[in-house]
């Protein structure tokens, strides 16, 4: 890309940014035909085809999408010059969604939202409390935390570890209830149950429990309740280990039982390579995810 004009590279960047000329247009302060024909010139220049016109969309074709990281350091290099010319910082805003399971929403993703503004106060964070896969090709969220791997092709996921969830009851089930260390001392406990349809009680059968209704306390399929209803004493119940640590009053239990592991997975749509601030974030869910596995 020898003497490539600056002023096409750009209209490649925010072009490639917005998604059409006429948003690119404005942001740069051009109108649409002139940002066009720098758009076709920069094609010509180069020899390939950038993007692809859907309509009124600009889609970055395979080469666009190969060619993108390094126009944006190239970007990112000038941009830095002229910021350390004139002593100011670069910023970022606007909102993100992340989508969560009702636990992980509520427990896990608080302590990463307040560093998160701490370094980035441009950026807020919408978090989305759902046990249900959001569908992130609708733009339900721009990010989601999922335990299955993904399979929709336009996807980008990141495997971030793995976590473990043990059983759990609190200090005072304890002194009422004893210390139960093997599958068969939970024959003879209360547990809190999540359904009434026999789901979770099949699943606890899987791993070893032959349990029946009568074990069950009380019920909900609401992870938060679920735990509130364990530390309040009501009975046995799972929980990440990540989460249970850092719940006063709680006392791990059946400890004979082999943990659950599931994985842990970022997922984010194709955006994620061409919007700083869902970058920025999703590195920050990264990070601080990993440090609480």
């Amino acid at each position: 890309m020898d003497n490539l004009d600056w002023n096409q590279l750009k209209a490649f960047l925010e072009t490639a940014e917005t998604g059409s000329l006429s948003a690119a247009a404005r942001k740069l302060g051009l109108t649409q035909p002139t940002l066009s024909r720098q758009v076709a010139a920069i094609e010509q220049h180069m020899g390939v085809t950038l993007f692809e016109r859907v309509g009124k969309a600009m889609v970055l074709t395979p080469t666009g999408l190969d060619l993108l990281e390094h126009a944006r350091a190239m970007g990112a290099a000038a941009e830095a010059l002229g910021l350390a010319a004139t002593g100011r910082s670069e910023a970022v805003g606007g909102v993100v969604s992340v989508s969560a399971t009702d636990a992980v929403a509520a427990y896990l993703l608080p302590p990463i939202v307040q560093r998160l503004r701490a370094q980035e106060p441009g950026i807020a964070v919408e978090v989305i409390s759902s046990n249900a896969l959001s569908d992130l090709l609708r733009r339900e969220a721009d990010i989601a935390i999922r335990h299955v791997k993904p399979e929709q092709p336009d996807l980008i996921a990141r495997l971030i570890g793995e976590a473990t969830a043990h059983f759990y009851a609190s200090e005072g089930w304890v002194k009422t209830y004893g210390h139960p260390r093997t599958a068969q001392d939970a024959t003879q406990v209360p547990l809190v149950g999540s359904d009434r349809a026999g789901r979770y009680l099949a699943y606890l059968r899987q791993h070893g429990l032959h349990l029946s209704e009568d074990n069950f306390s009380c019920y909900s399929d609401h992870t938060v309740a679920h735990w509130a209803l364990v530390c309040q004493g009501m009975g046995i119940g799972a929980m990440m280990d990540n989460i249970a640590r850092h719940t006063p009053g709680v006392v791990r239990v059946l400890d004979d039982l082999p943990p659950v592991r599931f994985p842990i997975w970022l997922v984010s749509h194709r955006e994620l390579r061409t919007s700083r601030r869902i970058r920025v974030v999703f590195e920050a869910l990264a990070e601080g995810l990993q440090a609480e596995g």
